[in-house]
């Protein structure tokens, strides 16, 4: 049984916040930025209210609401069917790069990966509210904790500590896809203004005081040591780490050697899971129904996954997170028991521009490659109900280690992992093929990866350690998905160095203009709050 903080609160936090505090989320349907979230003061008389209330910040990146995978969702005008989170995250992170399609015509779903999107772009706004509604839950849970002088609170600087993480998790992608975005924390006054809007350089700076502090100087768990699915010390690491290995692009200032020195901690506390305890690869293990076994203080001692937004399949029931990667990768002639689903939902492929990038033999190349799929992609859209373009994912899967099956098979208990250790490795190699980080170390960080995949050394080179990352952490694994940050950090992404299916629009790909770097900031926030500007080439 997992222990997770939302098989004991989740009730009472939905309850909060879908019941009594109705209000506080119409605040945040019309100006998501603002962290007012009214909650009536008298369920806020206990510890287990603010466990619970911390519960929904849990929450709120895996469900659209608190009453089902797609009813009373917690935003006005995002679908709570397909508005979740990390869907969003995956959409706006690996559906726009070579790692993903999807066949389904949902609204402008296709201007995502043909990289055409404008700022009216309905899963663009969804990423966005998504992010700025998980602000103002921490930033609220934050300011009625730091207020309150309930006796025997006695876990109110490390909850805190933990909220103050997760508003880092969501800055972390406002940062990476808006650039410039509106900021807000707790020590804001609560009205009808707008928040003002940081600079990318500034708003780094920001987070990386912020995430020393929680690392220096607060009850934040140490790294291995919380709950699991909650933060501690080695998920703001991680944080850190992504910051400095992207401070070039995000601040205009090359960190790659803090980088390492961060990544060099994390590997030190996360060593990589390399034994295989049943008929699975180690590697494949980390995809699983109960792949939380493999983190820190469990039966098997396997610390390798560090932050995980956790699934359930009784009890966390959603369209997004994991139950999106493994039912929309499976359709056609795919056993669907074998994968542990009852049917799959037949949307998401993969380009033959990055399938074509694993060496025989490795076992991270885990595809459906059946004679009715092509391996490269010749059409994105469904025709006659054909699912037939790009083989299909198979890396998580809705089965236990040990062949057994899952408590369902209608949603999903495989846990989406967030932050890995092998990431930290990777990360270090790059720095060190930049010459940042002591390279011997380098190399040995990457061969290590790379054995426990079944394949051998490769030179620590760029183009090497790019294909790599893509190897080892396609859909998405860290960061929550991260190969268009990735892309954009090698300068890949928008150029014509590097070309895939229908980049740009068209089926041999082509470049596309650099201001595809960064999202737009919706039309509707542009228009309610007078404080903002438009990224350029919106």
């Amino acid at each position: 049984m997992k222990k997770i903080i939302k098989y004991t609160a989740i009730a009472l936090a939905a309850t909060m916040l879908a019941g009594a505090a109705t209000s506080c989320i119409g605040d945040l349907d019309v100006k998501p930025i603002d962290p007012n979230l009214e909650l009536p003061e008298d369920v806020l008389n206990s510890q287990d209210a603010f466990t619970a209330l911390l519960a929904k910040c849990y929450q709120g990146l895996s469900c659209s609401s608190s009453t089902g995978p797609s009813g009373d969702p917690d935003i006005e005008g995002v679908n709570g069917g397909y508005g979740q989170y990390m869907r969003a995250l995956f959409n706006m992170e690996e559906l726009s790069t070579d790692v993903a399609t999807c066949c389904w015509n949902d609204g402008n779903l296709f201007d995502i990966h043909n990289i055409n999107w404008d700022a009216s772009n309905e899963f663009v706004l969804s990423m966005y509210y998504r992010i700025y509604f998980q602000i103002g839950l921490c930033n609220e849970f934050i300011r009625r904790s730091n207020a309150s002088d309930i006796s025997g609170y006695t876990l109110k600087n490390a909850y805190i500590a933990e909220a103050r993480a997760l508003r880092l998790f969501s800055y972390y992608h406002a940062i990476d896809m808006f650039g410039n975005v509106p900021f807000a924390t707790d020590e804001q006054s609560v009205g009808s203004t707008g928040a003002e809007q940081i600079s990318r350089a500034d708003l780094f700076d920001w987070m990386v005081s912020e995430c020393n502090d929680l690392l220096n100087g607060s009850d934040l768990a140490e790294p291995g040591k919380n709950e699991y699915g909650r933060c501690d010390k080695g998920m703001v690491q991680m944080i850190l780490a992504k910051l400095y290995l992207n401070a070039e692009v995000w601040k205009g200032t090359a960190m790659y050697a803090e980088a390492a020195a961060v990544c060099e901690k994390i590997i030190n506390e996360y060593p990589l899971h390399t034994k295989s305890h049943g008929e699975y690869s180690a590697w494949r293990e980390l995809f699983m129904a109960d792949n939380h076994l493999w983190t820190a203080n469990t039966t098997y001692n396997g610390d390798e996954i560090i932050f995980v937004v956790e699934q359930d399949g009784i009890l966390v029931q959603s369209y997004g997170a994991t139950n999106y990667l493994v039912f929309g990768s499976t359709g056609g002639k795919m056993d669907a028991a074998a994968i542990g689903i009852s049917s799959g939902w037949g949307g998401l492929s993969m380009t033959g521009a990055f399938t074509s990038k694993f060496e025989d033999g490795d076992l991270r190349a885990t595809f459906y490659t059946g004679e009715e799929f092509d391996q490269y992609i010749d059409a994105i859209r469904r025709e006659s109900d054909s699912w037939s373009n790009g083989w299909k994912s198979m890396k998580f899967l809705n089965v236990n280690h040990d062949g057994s099956k899952a408590q369902a098979d209608g949603f999903v208990d495989t846990d989406w992992p967030v932050f890995r250790s092998a990431d930290a490795y990777l990360m270090y190699a790059e720095c060190a093929a930049r010459g940042a980080a002591d390279k011997a170390k380098g190399q040995n960080y990457l061969d290590a990866v790379r054995a426990r995949a079944g394949v051998g050394s490769i030179a620590l080179t760029l183009d090497n350690i790019i294909d790599e990352r893509g190897r080892e952490l396609y859909w998405p694994v860290v960061t929550s998905a991260f190969r268009r940050q990735d892309l954009i950090r090698f300068g890949l992404f928008t150029s014509d160095k590097y070309l895939w299916e229908f980049k740009g629009g068209v089926q041999a790909g082509k470049a596309v203009d650099e201001h595809f770097n960064l999202y737009p900031i919706t039309s509707g926030e542009l228009n309610a709050n007078g404080n903002l500007k438009q990224n350029p080439g919106y």
